[in-house]
């Protein structure tokens, strides 16, 4: 039941991804997706200010307001703007950038311009894998509170801080120019209000997860500690933030200069920030105990239970428990893989190269560009009816998913990935499937880690672009997991997700759970295990995890986590 009259009523969701942002319109009476819009980020896509062999990937601002503007401007022509009452807005995370006082990311600055350091800092960028490894030495060591005990634990290269110390030691010119850093939340929801920095309400599920923040401690971790880890961060706290918010509240209202670029009103409410995956869950109807598998470039696992429930007990080597990170008054718990649709991209990317090295002596740059999108758009497909006719028990190929390094369960992005069992008779769909496998059985590492820590996973959900698009990696999941999987219907699920946070902070809804119950699209399938498939895939999956700790004993930089799982036996001879 609304809080308001029944008179038409529309909320916009922003869904900020790795590749793109999506704008997603919704009749907040009905739950209707009523348009959506999608914008690519041009110099993502040319890879500027990235270096995927040092790990670097860094985002320009100018991509995220470009896109905002185009995609808000499309789907906001759809309805009168005086009907439009709210937006809100998730991104990835961690992804912070530096701002100066007030509130410009510096990157947006001429001096600052070209120099990736000055940009924001993206979810999978793992340049401070030293920073991440100095800051759990130190939070075990310095005799004081262990900051990290509700992040699992483990400090990630991928998070706030760690980047923090890296870009500050790398570059003094962004050091001394950096007033304060924002999450791309934060920052996108601060430009749309034009409000003054310090009157910002920063985002309680960024800070959180990713910043160390817990009210326990009094928000963020001392200056002492800070200090500790780098005197370079010296009196940096206080020009952060103490406060935090959760997604359902209201952050302020739509500025006139932006009311004016998107064809709006400053009446439209703007709510907090959030990231994407805990937008995607309250799209996917999580409740408690289950989870909700956002499948994308990355997998973020999130779980909410009650409060009262977990109580102080912790869990180990997760990416974080917070109180009100997903639905306000619920415990929010996150896990995730560093690589999941990024592994099969990859794969296909590596047969991609000598193909258009061969064709491009021969074609012109035109028919390169065709020729390469069409060979994108068809060898995954390809590939994927092929794996799913190779017999598990006929290969021995066995893929270790860690190439983008392991978000949990116990972060360590130094890790690497591998593959074992290769001989002259290995196809391309032998290896494919092989990657498939090792995504799921990651994910299963996940799930026994919730569940042996005394969190029961009752249901599994899944949403994003490979739940929705891929019938072969979601039977081979559920088969490894031995659970039933079912997918959410929309196709927009973190968009639809931050409509549902737009719709509580502009009243139309008195909670989450309301706006959940009512705007919620509900599931399109579900796949169930197949038990021939479940007995074939824990034989393998034993030897996934045997070659896991082979690889990890055998990379001794940047460790940061214990040796997964030494129950389990050793890695079978193909």
């Amino acid at each position: 039941m609304s809080t308001q009259s029944d008179s038409p009523a529309y909320v916009i969701g922003l869904d900020y991804g790795t590749d793109s942002v999506r704008a997603l319109l919704v009749d907040a009476r009905t739950g209707a997706e009523v348009a959506q819009a999608v914008h690519y980020y041009p110099r993502w896509k040319q890879g500027q200010y990235c270096n995927p062999a040092k790990n670097r990937f860094r985002q320009h601002p100018l991509d995220h307001l470009e896109g905002l503007e185009a995609t808000v401007r499309e789907v906001a022509a759809k309805v009168p703007a005086a009907q439009i009452l709210g937006l809100a807005i998730d991104t990835t995370g961690s992804t912070p950038g530096p701002v100066n006082e007030q509130g410009q990311l510096l990157g947006m600055l001429p001096e600052f311009a070209e120099n990736p350091n000055a940009l924001f800092i993206l979810w999978k960028d793992h340049t401070a894998l030293a920073e991440a490894a100095e800051i759990n030495h130190k939070a075990r060591t310095w005799g004081g509170e262990d900051f990290t005990k509700y992040e699992g634990g483990i400090y990630s290269s991928e998070w706030f801080w760690a980047k923090i110390m890296h870009i500050v030691r790398q570059d003094e010119a962004v050091a001394n120019a950096a007033y304060s850093w924002m999450e791309h939340c934060d920052w996108l929801t601060l430009t749309l209000t034009g409000q003054p920095l310090a009157e910002f309400k920063r985002s309680r599920c960024a800070a959180g997860h990713k910043a160390l923040w817990h009210a326990s401690w009094g928000g963020l971790p001392p200056e002492e500690f800070l200090t500790h880890l780098d005197p370079k961060l010296a009196g940096l706290r206080n020009r952060l933030f103490t406060e935090t918010y959760t997604a359902d509240e209201v952050a302020g209202h739509l500025s006139e200069e932006w009311a004016s670029r998107l064809g709006l009103t400053t009446s439209t409410v703007i709510a907090v920030g959030s990231f994407d995956a805990h937008a995607g869950a309250v799209a996917g109807e999580i409740e408690s105990y289950s989870m909700v598998k956002v499948m994308g470039t990355s997998t973020c696992d999130i779980v909410v239970a009650p409060t009262a429930e977990v109580g102080d007990h912790l869990v180990a080597g997760i990416c974080g428990q917070v109180d009100g990170s997903v639905i306000p008054g619920m415990l929010g718990l996150e896990a995730g893989q560093s690589a999941f649709g990024d592994l099969l991209a990859w794969f296909r990317q590596m047969l991609e190269w000598p193909l258009q090295a061969v064709q491009s002596k021969v074609l012109t740059a035109e028919q390169q560009a065709a020729y390469r999108q069409e060979l994108s758009d068809n060898l995954i497909v390809q590939l994927t009816k092929a794996a799913a006719e190779v017999d598990p028990a006929e290969s021995h190929v066995l893929a270790l998913d860690w190439v983008n390094g392991r978000r949990t369960p116990d972060a360590n992005q130094a890790l690497k990935g591998a593959l074992t069992g290769l001989t002259m008779g290995t196809s391309a769909p032998q290896v494919f499937r092989a990657l498939v496998e090792a995504i799921c059985y990651g994910s299963k590492q996940i799930v026994e880690r919730f569940e042996r820590e005394g969190i029961p996973i009752k249901q599994v959900i899944g949403i994003g672009g490979v739940a929705k698009k891929s019938a072969f990696v979601m039977q081979t999941l559920a088969d490894v997991l031995d659970r039933p999987i079912k997918i959410a219907m929309s196709e927009q699920a973190p968009a639809l997700g931050a409509a549902m946070y737009a719709a509580v902070a502009a009243g139309i809804y008195p909670d989450v759970l309301a706006a959940q119950k009512a705007l919620g699209s509900g599931f399109a399938e579900t796949y169930t295990p197949n038990p021939a498939s479940v007995a074939q895939y824990a034989t393998r999956y034993a030897q996934y995890q045997a070659l896991g700790r082979f690889v990890e004993s055998a990379t001794p930089s940047h460790s940061q986590a214990p040796i997964l799982e030494p129950e389990t036996p050793a890695i079978a001879t193909a």
